[in-house]
């Protein structure tokens, strides 16, 4: 007993380490607006448009989700698109899923990197709070380059580092190759809450 009363404090210590590792978001409002930016994995690529991930989202967080996602786009259309529409959709905090199409044509990690960095400054600068979803690479193992997490260190800024991993490593979620399906991009939504949960945005 007094061994698994041990386990389970190191078990709650470490839970706690990581929630406090977690960078902190200003509480979203009711009347919130949150911008879903991206590529097709924010269109929703895959499922029907109710079945995207910000369609989702916004149904598990009672927030106003705003899809600006767009299938095909590269990191630097989506930098030189971004100003735009937060002028359109004036959003609370900003969730920010790009550079995919960069990592599947191989355009260049370092101008995706750049990209990125200038999205994420773009809404700072302008006071928008900024979550990061993190694009897995294409390859025998699924993992996002480094510069998300470096990105989401300067920045300090939340990030949801592994989920998207897990649903591309797995058939049953996707419905194609780079697509999660219906239930993948539920998985992406419920992962993106609990990390909004974290940072203390909910």
């Amino acid at each position: 007993m007094t061994a698994r009363i041990f386990l389970l404090a190191i078990y709650c210590a470490l839970l706690l380490t990581a929630c406090a590792r977690t960078p902190k978001l200003p509480p979203l409002a009711s009347d919130a607006v949150i911008l879903a930016f991206g590529d097709s994995l924010t269109a929703g690529t895959g499922a029907e448009p109710a079945q995207s991930y910000p369609a989702i989202l916004q149904m598990l967080i009672h927030r106003n989700v705003v899809n600006a996602g767009i299938p095909g786009e590269l990191s630097g259309e989506g930098a030189a698109r971004l100003a735009a529409v937060l002028d359109q959709v004036r959003p609370q905090l900003l969730i920010l899923c790009h550079g995919g199409n960069d990592l599947l044509r191989r355009t260049g990690e370092a101008a995706a990197e750049v990209n990125l960095r200038a999205m994420v400054r773009l809404a700072q600068e302008r006071g928008i709070a900024v979550m990061i979803i993190a694009v897995p690479k294409p390859g025998l193992r699924l993992a996002p380059p480094d510069y998300y997490a470096n990105i989401a260190k300067d920045a300090k800024a939340p990030i949801e580092s592994d989920v998207l991993s897990g649903i591309l490593s797995n058939n049953t979620l996707k419905s194609d190759i780079a697509h999660p399906n219906a239930a993948g991009y539920r998985q992406l939504a419920e992962a993106v809450a609990v990390v909004l949960k974290k940072a203390g945005a909910m």
